[in-house]
């Protein structure tokens, strides 16, 4: 072989290495594209993320949560994870009525039902509030719905219908067994906020719903009328996000609404 078609057999041999080479790395440039990083604060448009380690206080055996892009996907079948009144006769988790409830109980058992509720994984407020509807508003930690402060023919919460609430704060009525007011603070309550910091759920318009406490122990005292604000919790690595309290204000002098207000940001239907 000659010197010159020697020279360009190396130049040709480099020229085609050297586009393997940038294929390589245009595919793994792809591959690191397409990752979906969880923990990242922001979200879309450059908003405050929904901090993904809340999901991890989600009943696993009820709710299962999945992301989508900008969306999160949370699906439960409706079944707590806490003893209660309402569970048929032969459930391990029945037990009777405890804390200061009497015997009445709402017609049913609690039974496998199907909620689905899909929200942005950075939600934003709305320009108005939207009151709430009779149904499910929420999702608790537990998968069993959140409802308002209202009953089926859109009268609030009154006496006799609070002695039908077991410990967590629930009963069953006609779209199943579902919660309206914090639980009592009694030895069976084990799982569930009570006057404190913990994670109750996430509410239709993509919001977190936390105890009537900071982080801190301390009630906040910057809230709006719906109980939301912007702020750290257990779940932000100190970054502020914006996220509802239960309000720290009594009905009938024990028993306090999950959420009584207007949803901040822009409700999501659950299915």
């Amino acid at each position: 072989m000659t010197k010159s078609l020697f020279h360009l057999a190396l130049i040709f041999v480099f020229l085609l290495t050297s586009c393997g080479n940038d294929d390589n790395n245009n595919n793994n440039n792809n591959d690191t594209d397409t990752d979906t990083d969880t923990d990242n604060e922001t979200g879309i448009d450059g908003g405050i993320a929904t901090p993904i380690s809340a999901f991890d206080e989600f009943n696993p055996k009820a709710v299962t949560v999945s992301f989508d892009g900008n969306e999160i996907i949370i699906e439960s079948n409706g079944l707590p994870n806490h003893t209660s009144p309402y569970w048929p006769e032969d459930n391990p988790l029945h037990i009777d009525k405890v804390a200061n409830n009497t015997e009445v109980q709402s017609p049913g058992r609690i039974g496998e039902r199907s909620y689905e509720l899909t929200v942005s994984s950075a939600p934003e407020l709305a320009a108005t509030g939207t009151t709430t509807g009779l149904g499910a508003i929420g999702i608790s930690v537990s998968g069993g719905p959140i409802f308002n402060d209202l009953e089926g023919d859109n009268r609030p919460i009154e006496e006799v219908i609070v002695e039908n609430f077991d410990y967590a704060g629930a009963h069953n009525g006609p779209s199943g067994y579902h919660y309206h007011i914090e639980s009592f603070d009694v030895p069976e309550n084990t799982t569930l906020s009570f006057d404190d910091e913990q994670l109750v759920g996430i509410l239709s318009d993509g919001f977190l719903l936390y105890g009537r406490r900071e982080v801190d122990g301390s009630y906040p005292a910057d809230l709006d009328a719906s109980g939301g604000h912007f702020g750290t919790t257990t779940h932000s690595n100190g970054v502020e996000f914006y996220h509802y309290h239960i309000i720290n204000e009594y009905y009938f002098g024990n028993v306090i609404p999950l959420f009584a207000g207007q949803l901040q940001g822009t409700p999501n239907t659950i299915l």
